[in-house]
């Protein structure tokens, strides 16, 4: 049983559908005990960093994410659910994530400056596809080859403390850091669950891991 977390700030729809079609067992739920019982948890996410961590904790839902990684069952964060691990985000100043991974989010410059001097302007949020640098020992990315474009829709991106616990990166005005994985703890920016065929494989290695 792979459950959804349930905190009124995820992409909980579309996630279920990409799970059921690759014939998952799939709950959506904010209840305690059937979260600690899943075989595996997803923690999608869309919306403001503070306001979800709101939700979170209105729900009584921190200590049971906590709880449950610390079984050592498979977690998967997407989007706004991976900066959620975190510390904290610029998106809302003096807001405590759930401080599970050490790293930054801060917000995407909306300029750069490119090798060759000439100043780039670039839309933000970020909507749209955008290729992959995978880190090849990755076990969320195993069998996905080359520079896979994926979707993303962020304004907000992190830069892992540890480089070690990045399994993907892309650039998009600076290096953002894509994906994360550390012991059974998974996470991407982009949302899988949009991203075609490397989503759906993405998601497969995750349901069958």
């Amino acid at each position: 049983m792979i459950t959804i977390i349930d905190y009124d700030a995820g992409n909980i729809k579309s996630v279920e559908k990409a799970l059921q079609f690759l014939n998952a067992d799939v709950k959506i739920s904010r209840d305690r005990e059937t979260i600690l019982n899943s075989d595996k948890v997803i923690l999608p996410g869309v919306g403001a960093f503070g306001d979800a961590m709101d939700k979170l904790n209105r729900y009584g839902l921190t200590d049971v994410i906590r709880d449950f990684i610390q079984t050592g069952k498979p977690f998967l964060g997407i989007c706004l659910g991976l900066q959620l691990l975190f510390e904290s985000s610029e998106e809302s100043p003096g807001v405590k994530g759930l401080g599970i991974l050490k790293g930054k989010v801060q917000r995407i410059p909306k300029s750069y400056t490119a090798d060759d001097g000439q100043v780039i302007h670039q839309k933000v949020p970020q909507i749209g596809w955008n290729n992959l640098d995978i880190n090849p020992s990755s076990r969320l990315f195993k069998g996905i080859e080359g520079s896979p474009y994926v979707y993303f829709v962020h304004s907000y991106y992190l830069t892992a403390e540890n480089d070690e616990d990045v399994a993907a990166r892309t650039f998009y005005g600076t290096e953002i850091h894509a994906a994360v994985e550390k012991d059974n703890i998974f996470a991407t920016q982009f949302h899988p669950e949009k991203s075609s065929n490397v989503g759906l494989l993405l998601l497969s290695n995750f349901v069958y891991m």
